[in-house]
Order: structure tokens, then sequence, then C-alpha cells
């Protein structure tokens, strides 16, 4: 298995997610080297939007562009996430303008959901490296943050072990892993 059928059978079971989402309009944030990808798993009339750098702002600053109240942007390696995890990512918009989802041991955020238009205080951050605490660190007071439930992000073969066979979805990694 190679990394490139690796990353396309993630991505791919984050966007059918997604789609599947009644309250959800996906679309997909690509860099230049990613856009094909994102042509390869996007179902049809799905946004594409090309971005400078897979960081937070530039991906809002295109959901803002098109019009949207509320944005999230989620790693593309959560393959087998519930869609439970994400609702719970968006329900502190109601309350907070940023909400953050921790990735669990591996680090970094699983997602970023945020009021638009983008709070002027949020940093550009990576959800490789950033942390709840990364992205409080810039608000006014750090309440204005809300940290969601953690859910694991598939980076490396330590969490291959954690995945849950009962779950729903992740069709595509599970047929890449051989069943």
């Amino acid at each position: 298995m190679g990394l490139g059928a690796w990353r396309a059978a993630l991505a791919e079971d984050v966007v059918d997610l997604l789609a599947r989402l009644a309250q959800a309009e996906p679309a997909i944030a690509a860099t230049s080297g990613d856009v094909a990808l994102a042509r390869e798993i996007s179902w049809p009339g799905m946004p594409i939007y090309e971005v400078a750098s897979a960081t937070v702002l530039p991906v809002l600053a295109a959901a803002e562009k098109d019009g949207f109240e509320q944005a999230a942007v989620l790693a593309a390696d959560a393959a087998d996430v519930p869609g439970m995890i994400l609702g719970k990512l968006l329900r502190p918009l109601s309350s907070k303008p940023i909400a953050v989802a921790p990735s669990g041991q591996g680090g970094g955020l699983l997602g970023v959901a945020v009021n638009l238009p983008v709070p002027g205080w949020l940093a550009d951050v990576d959800l490789d490296s950033a942390t709840p605490m990364t992205v409080r660190r810039g608000a006014p007071q750090p309440s204005l943050v809300e940290s969601t439930p953690e859910w694991r992000r598939l980076r490396g073969a330590a969490e291959l072990a954690t995945l849950d066979p009962a779950l729903e979805g992740w069709e595509n990694t599970r047929a890449l892993l051989g069943g």
C-alpha cells in the first residue's frame, strides 16, 4: 500500500461522512498539490477550494468568501470519526465564536469550527501541531474557545489498532486494509 492510496482512502472516507450529514454543506479545501485528489474524491457538485496552505485561516477565508455563517476545518485522516463527534464540534458555536476538537494521544487537532467572520484574534494554525491551548492563546478570554470531545487521527501504524470494526463508515480505508 502506497502513501498516496492511504491518503486517498482516508480523505475519501471523511468526505463521504461529511456528504451524508444532513445539516452540513461539505466542501474540500486542498493545496495545489492535492487538487487532483480532491477532484477524485469529491461528490458531484461539492465545492473544492484551492488554498495556499493546509492551515486553518485560508480554509476559513474561502468559506467566508462563499457566504457561509459557520465553517469547520477537519483533518482528512480521521476516516472513522462518527458524525456525533462532528456535531459536538459545531454545537458550541451557538454561544462561542470558536470550538476545537483535540485529536487525542497523537497531538494536534481533529478540527476547528468557527462562527464567521473569523475573529481577528484567531491565529493561523496547522491541525497537525496545534492544541486547544494554541488556539486559546490569542483569544481575549480563553473561555471564547470551547474544547469538545477528542477523536483520534490515523497518522501512523499505532493508530490502526484503534480502528473499531463495529463503527460504520470508513469503507475505503477498510478496503485498503484488506477488509
